[in-house]
């Protein structure tokens, strides 16, 4: 899909303010509201906008505690991989899940818990016993330099 200046400028807000109303983004992009919100459904339908979604903040809640785990299988099976998937899928302390090359693990995990028992019980209890899991690699994040959400649109 082929984005204009107004779309990108529409992306751009909409990353940093997803609650804006339709009439402060047409004014901030310098559109009327009609043409403003045509476009934005367009994105949406399109499935450049795939969700709105509200960033918490993890300390405030008690997840004190941010690991980075690196995960070697034993086959590199697609049926294998897809079990893993759906059974990592389901751990809602995982915030992300790659696929990854150039490393000897087989995927790297981004996981949030409250302190250090709970990362043993989801690491012990729950990770490794998904079948296939042969390796795990913890590292503790001592500080987020960026965290970022939005994606860079270029011009």
């Amino acid at each position: 899909m082929s984005l204009d200046r107004y779309d990108r400028r529409i992306l751009e807000v909409l990353q940093a303010e997803g609650r804006i109303s339709n009439q402060d983004l047409a004014e901030r992009i310098g559109l009327s509201q009609s043409p403003c919100l045509r476009r934005v459904r367009a994105l949406e339908q399109d499935g450049l906008i795939t969700g709105y979604r509200a960033l918490l903040d993890s300390r405030r809640l008690g997840l004190n505690l941010l690991a980075l785990i690196h995960i070697s299988m034993d086959r590199h099976t697609p049926e294998r991989f897809a079990n893993f998937d759906a059974k990592i899928g389901a751990l809602p302390e995982v915030l992300e899940c790659l696929l990854i090359t150039g490393q000897e693990a087989d995927y790297q995990l981004k996981v949030i818990v409250t302190d250090m028992d709970a990362y043993q019980a989801l690491l012990l209890n729950k990770i490794t016993r998904i079948e296939g899991v042969t390796g795990v690699h913890s590292s503790f994040v001592l500080r987020q330099v960026i965290n970022r959400t939005a994606l860079p649109l270029g011009s």
